[in-house]
């Protein structure tokens, strides 16, 4: 991990502004960048960047490895002249303040299947591809065929194909292909603007001296390609469903804990290949962006099993996980690794030993921080200097909508603390932690611009309506740059 102290924002690109229903990485994405490096900020917080799958969440993805067709920006379809202006005109009313996937994904469907219909005249994007398949096969060729069997199959879950497709006889996959290599062919190409338009948004960023934090979830969907192609690494049955869930035990959140459905990996199976998917699933990541914040690091040390058919996670059990062996893996691989430890809820000892041993800093959120304490672990005196801090995350309430929901007591035990009166709450939330020895904290771009609970990006507990909240063109203003240039100019977290 970088040394420099430096404060950024967290904000998925489906948020970004524009005409087209979904946020993308076109050019709202790369005035995005222009307005970190005039506001003097060095760190971008993406949230997975997978294709959606249940609830319309990048948690619950098609693949590990995959980008999102949906945030392929239509501009830059049109500049490479693989659509029309007539197509790029051709889009429905879409709502301004929020994405309505229902409306989107069909007409962002349909305009990528235009797009692969024109591409067979770019002879130089033809090479480009081709070297995009051969580069990506270990992952892309799986990806590719999955996605066009569950077309066929009218997107049913992977266990509930014939069984030939289901158990991956070759001789079926292989007709298959022969059948529908157009639809086949068609998804990877989709895969190929997507990374062939993030490689440009990323160079960009490197060059305004922006780094990108990614994430990767510890767990994968059942529904995925990873694990139909690699049912050998995850705890499944017979005809492919999972033996036991992944989860999180009853705590003062939740009297029942959270089952979550994943998958559980066989991490004897994964040891005895020396974690060789892990290690391909980090590289490709590292290949997008500059840090992994790796989510549910507990995990690692030890994760919740529940047995499959359960209904709540109460009945489970500690099992320990692969620990230090992973890591030594993945560094006697790669090398020391950027990696933000997600850390928050219940942690024991081997957890902070698994990630000291690491030197990986972990979270701290100053949402949490006013419970009276005064000696709190999530309040800006107490951060150690190897952490990350936020005014909260994607999974939490905004700032202004934390504060608005608190009781007196913890809104007056805020304000004492901060020296404020309550009225921007947001900004003395954020100019706190800008003082902290934090190296590295964020806030969410609703806490740049105030907004309250309408805001709020997901409930993890709701199964929909999450993922919706976007900003609008102009709000990113010249003011709102400098204030922010201001305060890192006063806290030492300037990045340029």
């Amino acid at each position: 991990m970088n040394s420099d102290r430096s404060g950024g924002i967290l904000v998925h690109p489906t948020s970004f502004p524009g005409k087209f229903g979904i946020g993308d990485i076109g050019p709202n994405a790369f005035e995005f960048i222009d307005f970190l490096s005039a506001s003097g900020m060095g760190l971008w917080q993406v949230l997975p960047l997978n294709p959606t799958g249940y609830g319309d969440s990048p948690y619950q993805s098609f693949s590990a490895f995959a980008g999102n067709p949906y945030i392929i920006s239509p501009e830059a379809l049109h500049e490479d002249g693989l659509i029309s202006r007539a197509d790029l005109a051709n889009h429905p009313d879409f709502h301004a303040d929020r994405v309505d996937f229902g409306a989107v994904i069909p007409w962002k469907t349909q305009l990528l299947n235009i797009a692969y219909s024109n591409f067979h005249a770019r002879r130089l994007l033809q090479e480009e591809f081709e070297s995009f398949v051969k580069d990506e096969r270990s992952w892309l060729a799986d990806y590719a065929v999955f996605i066009a069997l569950k077309e066929k199959f009218g997107g049913a879950p992977w266990v509930d194909w014939p069984p030939e497709f289901r158990e991956r006889d070759a001789q079926a996959l292989s007709n298959f292909g022969d059948k529908n290599a157009a639809d086949v062919m068609r998804h990877s190409f989709i895969q190929f603007l997507f990374f062939q338009q993030w490689k440009k948004l990323r160079e960009y960023a490197r060059a305004n001296n922006v780094r990108i934090i990614g994430d990767i979830p510890i767990y994968v969907a059942h529904d995925s390609s990873d694990v139909w192609g690699n049912p050998e690494l995850f705890e499944l049955d017979d005809v492919g469903k999972p033996t036991v869930l992944a989860g999180v035990p009853p705590d003062y959140f939740s009297k029942f804990g959270q089952l979550w459905g994943n998958p559980i990996y066989r991490w004897g199976k994964l040891a005895e290949r020396d974690y060789d998917w892990w290690k391909a699933r980090v590289r490709a990541a590292l290949n997008t962006v500059d840090v992994i914040r790796l989510d549910h690091f507990r995990g690692f040390a030890g994760y919740w099993e529940v047995p499959a058919g359960e209904l709540t996670a109460v009945r489970g059990r500690w099992v320990p996980g692969p620990g230090a062996a992973l890591f030594a893996a993945l560094e006697q691989d790669m090398g020391k690794l950027p990696i933000i430890a997600e850390d928050l809820g219940e942690i024991t000892p081997d957890v902070i030993e698994l990630r000291e041993q690491f030197g990986f800093p972990g979270m701290k959120i100053l949402q949490f921080g006013f419970s009276g304490d005064p000696d709190h672990e999530f309040l800006p005196h107490m951060y150690p200097e190897n952490c990350v801090a936020y005014t909260g995350t994607h999974d939490n309430e905004t700032a202004v909508g934390w504060y608005q929901n608190a009781t007196e007591e913890n809104r007056q035990t805020a304000r004492e603390y901060l020296g404020a009166d309550g009225k921007e709450i947001h900004w003395a939330l954020i100019e706190a932690l800008w003082a902290s020895p934090a190296r590295l904290v964020l806030a969410q771009m609703q806490d740049f611009l105030g907004v309250g609970d309408a805001g709020r990006m997901n409930f993890p507990s709701a199964p929909a309506g999450n993922w919706q909240w976007r900003f609008h063109a102009g709000m990113l203003t010249d003011r709102l740059a400098d204030r922010v240039r201001k305060l890192g100019e006063r806290t030492g977290r300037l990045s340029n």
